[in-house]
């Protein structure tokens, strides 16, 4: 944690009063987050009323919505805008959503000069990997991962990875069209 001393001058001040308007202490931190959704494109089917492109048109837009949401506290002070460094989407065909939350269930630590993209990425890499291994793949239609940075340690994840958002996101597009084909 990191402190940031600040003041304030009150702009509305006379002659007679002089200093800080206010003078303290933020503390702020850099993070790195995991967030999770899950769509049922069966539900999401039925609430369209069966309209398949519109319902994918929707995946879509939810999706690139998702990479551009970011926490909005404390963003005059602190601006930070960071989109994702890491992406990861799965279509299945059946069967419950995986969270890879657990995967943090061990703080992640940054290695000696690093920070902490590569550790966390790598700590979700082997999970996922884990995950697979344990419960199968074989309900998975598709899978796409998308680095910002093309160093980051991927094995589990390693044949899936995509080069851009668009790739990212017609990955999953896609396997829902094949889906819907198949039903």
């Amino acid at each position: 944690m990191e402190m940031d001393f600040f003041t304030a001058v009150d702009d509305l001040s006379t002659e007679e009063e002089t200093g800080a308007g206010m003078m303290g202490f933020t503390g702020f931190d850099s993070a790195c987050f995991y967030r999770y959704a899950r769509i049922d494109w069966r539900h999401l089917l039925q609430s369209l009323r069966g309209d398949a492109e519109f319902a994918r048109r929707t995946v879509e837009a939810f999706l690139r919505a998702s990479v551009g949401a970011v926490p909005s506290g404390k963003q005059n002070s602190f601006a930070a805008h960071n989109p994702p460094s890491f992406l990861l989407a799965i279509v299945r065909s059946d069967g419950m959503g995986w969270s890879l939350a657990n995967a943090f269930e061990k703080p992640v630590r940054p290695e000696r000069d690093g920070g902490v993209v590569a550790p966390s990425v790598a700590a979700l890499d082997d999970y996922w990997g884990r995950m697979c291994q344990v419960y199968g793949n074989s309900t998975h239609l598709a899978t796409a991962a998308l680095a910002l940075d093309d160093d980051l340690p991927l094995k589990s994840l390693q044949g899936a990875t995509v080069q851009t958002l668009d790739e990212w996101v017609g990955a999953v597009t896609g396997a829902l069209a094949s889906k819907e084909a198949k039903t």
